[in-house]
């Protein structure tokens, strides 16, 4: 019973700490091919996701068919802001790619690699 109690308490605090990552919440990515996104990282397991909430263009926000698909998986908090062994989808060429981020204050640099070729954005924290 006391091996139950114990694991039940390290799994509680073991959410607890995933849900308090720095990185969740709602990021604003660069423009790509017109476009740019909100993206709404959260706890996926022990890794970190991201969603598209939100899409918006030249003229404003607009419903985008990519609105809720993930665009960010698989990360692994690697700690001191580093994210590692993800990957991101690319919507305008419907691409994967191997990806990282490192977190510093309200910007996230994010990047995508297909063997030594990255593409690289800043996101930037929506308040």
């Amino acid at each position: 019973m006391k091996h139950f109690i114990l694991a039940a308490a390290l799994a509680m605090v073991a959410g607890m700490a995933q849900a308090a990552d720095p990185v969740i919440g709602t990021w604003k990515t660069q423009v790509d091919d017109g476009a740019y996104a909100h993206v709404k990282m959260s706890a996926c397991g022990d890794k970190i996701c991201g969603v598209i909430a939100r899409t918006f263009n030249d003229k404003g926000e607009y419903k985008s068919p990519n609105i809720g698909k993930r665009l960010v998986w698989d990360m692994a908090p690697g700690g001191d802001g580093a994210y590692a062994g993800g990957r991101i989808w690319q919507p305008s060429t419907g691409k994967e790619y191997k990806s990282k981020m490192a977190l510093s204050g309200n910007t996230l640099n994010v990047s995508g690699c297909f063997g030594p070729i990255c593409k690289k954005q800043v996101w930037s924290r929506v308040k």
